[in-house]
């Protein structure tokens, strides 16, 4: 019997926070089961990792804008494809015996380029399935982008519900779990792709209600009227969330699956040219969660409408995480037998 223990590569997405969130409660995991490495890819993210990170590339990150979605423009200059390849050719992977992908480029085009497995384990894999909710409007060029821009060789993804076989529930974190959520009244605010002023613009139109707005565009924590922004803090963040009456976020994945886990009121705002983000609405509003197209005056109705409402979305997120990588690591053996 071979005791030999595994060489594992765990590569992580570093744009935005959900992927470095997810993976704060995968390492862990992952350590127990074999020798571990890690690497992230990517800017722009606001949660650390508390453990040590042996490959940081910059990768080929989505840089936000302030006026609701992807900054195309930015993105493009801060991308350097010669860079890029640079990191792919200088990653050693024979080193490993799996590699685990969580949206991650480098790693991803290194093993497909060299022919070797890559497992992916992301939002993203269960977004692109067939069964998954798709927004009525087609965005092919986000759909290509979404299938190609880390590609692998099997699949497990998370989405708010279980579309398919290989498509499970939320990662929520332990410390979302440990949470006991109550209502002390305000509402608690997170779109990163907005500035300050457009939330402020908006929000001060319904006075009655306190918003506490966590905001990557600020340095220090002020307050408008009923409005209260705060710098990105993850801590914090989670305390406003668990008091919270309600969530209005983007239509990412992990902010919205925790609101829903600790069953707060919610609503979401998917970013402009982020055909992902669309794809999480769509599936968000196929159970029941109201979707604004945008944050302009003329969508306070709907948000009025939402702060009056009562309306909880139940879900049923249970925490089979490790039940999950043992069948992955179970079907890399089986995999490596047939080899």
């Amino acid at each position: 019997m071979n005791n030999k223990k595994l060489n594992i590569l765990y590569a992580i997405q570093g744009t935005g926070n959900g992927h470095l969130s997810r993976a704060r409660d995968i390492v862990p995991i992952l350590q127990s089961k074999g020798n571990l490495d890690l690497l992230i890819s990517g800017t722009q993210a606001d949660v650390d990792l508390p453990y040590e990170v042996k490959y940081r590339f910059n990768g080929l990150s989505f840089i936000f804008g302030k006026t609701g979605g992807v900054d195309l423009v930015e993105t493009y200059r801060q991308g350097n494809i010669r860079r890029l390849l640079n990191e792919i050719k200088q990653l050693p992977l024979d080193e490993y015996d799996v590699i685990i992908n969580d949206f991650e480029p480098v790693s991803a085009w290194a093993c497909y380029l060299k022919n070797k497995p890559c497992i992916s384990l992301s939002h993203q894999a269960a977004v692109v399935a067939n069964k998954a909710p798709k927004p009525k409007k087609q965005d092919l060029i986000g759909k290509i982008t979404l299938k190609n821009y880390a590609p692998t060789t099997s699949q497990f993804g998370f989405h708010f519900e279980r579309y398919d076989n290989n498509i499970y529930t939320p990662v929520i974190r332990q410390t979302i779990r440990d949470q006991k959520p109550t209502n002390q009244g305000h509402y608690t605010v997170y779109l990163p792709s907005y500035d300050d002023e457009k939330i402020i613009r908006v929000l001060s139109e319904i006075p009655e209600t306190r918003w506490q707005v966590f905001s990557k565009h600020t340095a220090k924590d002020y307050q408008i009227g009923n409005i209260f922004i705060h710098r990105i803090n993850n801590e914090r963040f989670i305390q406003s969330m668990a008091g919270a009456a309600g969530v209005l976020c983007g239509a990412g994945f992990e902010t919205p699956a925790e609101a829903l886990y600790m069953k707060k009121k919610l609503i979401v705002i998917p970013m402009k040219n982020q055909f992902e983000q669309h794809c999480n609405a769509a599936a968000l509003k196929q159970m029941g969660v109201p979707v604004l197209k945008n944050l302009k005056k003329k969508r306070l109705p709907k948000i009025k409408e939402w702060v009056n409402s009562k309306q909880i979305i139940a879900v049923d997120y249970p925490d089979d995480t490790e039940e999950i990588i043992d069948l992955i690591l179970s079907k890399h053996s089986q995999e490596q037998i047939v080899l």
